[in-house]
Order: structure tokens, then sequence, then C-alpha cells
């Protein structure tokens, strides 16, 4: 188990992808925080998992982030499952207003930023080795392919576009700020994850891959426990895609 007694954070991790980073870790050996903002949600799902803390946790309250980071006493790697957005998060690209755009990249731009400097700062007071793993997407790395979306009612975000490339470049001003081997961040960029989509979209979009189409959520949680261990532990300011060849 390539985790064992390594104490890792999960945040956002009542979610899809979360659920699925926390159970993979924990069963890697990993004694794990998790938090989310739901704290009833929190206890139904994990109160029979040995060796879990759960803590309630608003990522886009920065005096509560700042909080929650220095009560920790012992911390070997986070990773970041969140996805903060409002209400009008999904309009077409000319109906999104210059207030809703700018309150998204606020929302999920800003609280990346947050809480990877506070677990640099972490870094900096507990002087520990620490891996961050953040979130990209392919469409952080490539433009979007909209034929895909065609016959949908769906689209391909401008806010996500923006946030998740710009946290590429954030990761890799971090990491070379920081300059410490023993303090990495990394990203994966996932492809499209399966949820249910509609039946024309994803035939379009499994056109683009190399056949597998949309993938599975546990697809991924490999790379992340990769990632977070030891076996990665000169691996820093990168981005791994998991695509089935989309972007290529």
């Amino acid at each position: 188990m390539i985790l064992t007694n390594k104490h890792i954070l999960i945040l956002g991790g009542l979610g899809l992808l979360g659920k699925a980073v926390a159970q993979s870790a924990h069963e890697q050996g990993a004694k794990l925080i998790v938090a989310d903002l739901d704290i009833d949600g929190l206890k139904q799902h994990f109160e029979n998992w040995q060796n879990v803390e759960i803590r309630q946790l608003d990522v886009t309250n920065e005096q509560q982030v700042i909080a929650f980071f220095d009560s920790i006493e012992v911390l070997d790697g986070a990773v970041n499952c969140t996805y903060p957005r409002n209400q009008q998060y999904g309009a077409h690209f000319f109906d999104v207003s210059l207030a809703s755009f700018n309150e998204n990249v606020s929302l999920h731009l800003g609280s990346a930023f947050l809480i990877s400097q506070q677990c640099a700062k972490l870094f900096n007071r507990l002087q520990q080795p620490f891996s961050l793993v953040n979130i990209s997407s392919i469409y952080g790395v490539n433009a979007p392919d909209f034929s895909i979306y065609e016959n949908t009612p769906m689209t391909m975000p401008v806010e996500y576009a923006a946030i998740k490339s710009a946290l590429l470049h954030l990761n890799k001003y971090i990491v070379k700020y920081v300059k410490d081997s023993r303090f990495r961040i990394n990203a994966i960029s996932p492809g499209g994850i399966f949820d249910h989509q509609p039946t024309d979209f994803l035939k379009a979009y499994q056109a683009k891959t190399h056949g597998q189409g949309m993938l599975s959520i546990n697809d991924f949680v490999g790379t992340i426990n990769y990632l977070l261990s030891e076996q990665a532990k000169f691996v820093t300011g990168q981005n791994i895609i998991i695509d089935d060849g989309f972007t290529l």
C-alpha cells in the first residue's frame, strides 16, 4: 500500500471525485482528513470508516481556511476536489455576464489559490515533505471541441476553461516560489467523466477518443495516489492528462 500511514487531506470529500479519492487513498493505507461544507453528509458517508477525521470547511471563506490549516499538526498531502460555482454557472458564452464570470473565477480559482497558499504555509511551518494534487482538465490544456455538444443543451463553460488553464500555471508559480524539493504541487487533467450525459454527447465524445469514450471516476484515483506517494517524490509542477487520447 503506497500511502501507508500518510496523513492525507481530501477537500470536497462528498463530491463524485472526492468520494472516490477518499476511498482509494484509504484502501492504500492513508489516514484521512475529509472536509466538505455538508458536515451531516460527511458523518453519514464516513461514519464507519477507521482512521478518518471529518471537518466542515467552506473553501471560499478565507478566515475559515486559514484557521483550518493553522489547526493541523501533521499532514503529508492533500487533494483539492472542490468545485465551487454560482447558480449561473454553465450558461452559453454569449449569456455569461461579466459579474457571473468574475464570481465563478473568484470562487473556483480563488479558492484553489487560497488552498495552495495555505498548504505552502503549512509546509513552511512543519518542514515535512508535502504533496498537493489539484484537479485541472483537458479543457485547461486544449481548446474545447464544441462539435460534441451539438444536439444537446450542454456547453463547455467559458469560466471552466479559464480556471483550469490558469490553475496549471498557478501550480508552477507556487512550487517555483517555494523552491524546495520536499514541497510538491501537481495536477491531473481528466477527460470526460461519465455522469449520465445525453446519448448524442456520449457518442460524439467517444468518437474523439481511442474507443473508451467517457471515463469512470475510478480511472483517475490511481494517478492521484501515485502523486501523493513517495514514488513521485521528485515529480513537481507537472500535469498528467488522462483522457484516452482525446487531446491528441
